[in-house]
């Protein structure tokens, strides 16, 4: 069974940008390809179901995708940010 969602993202920073990007936890492990050159998560290889890209600081935006049950991880690639643990995982029932 699939679940369609509506994400409201509020960049509640004063002064940074940020984004959020919506990506299916496949392995056992729980973790995502991360570039360390780059210092952000490989969106391709992650297999990227969707994102709100690059918010200024106090913009908004919205994001609807169509996910099927497992844990999907959002998180903020902005260089250095997924390292800085802005992520977090939820559960598709």
């Amino acid at each position: 069974m699939l679940c369609r969602g509506l994400f409201d993202v509020i960049n509640a920073s004063t002064d940074s940008e940020h984004e959020m990007v919506v990506t299916k936890l496949s392995g056992p492990d729980g973790t995502l390809p991360y570039d360390t050159d780059a210092m952000r998560v490989d969106e391709e290889a992650a297999g990227s179901k969707g994102e709100v890209s690059e918010l200024p600081a106090g913009e908004k935006g919205a994001l609807t995708v169509t996910l099927e049950p497992g844990t999907y991880v959002l998180y903020c690639n902005i260089a250095g940010h997924y390292a800085a643990g802005m992520w977090t995982e939820i559960t598709v029932k």
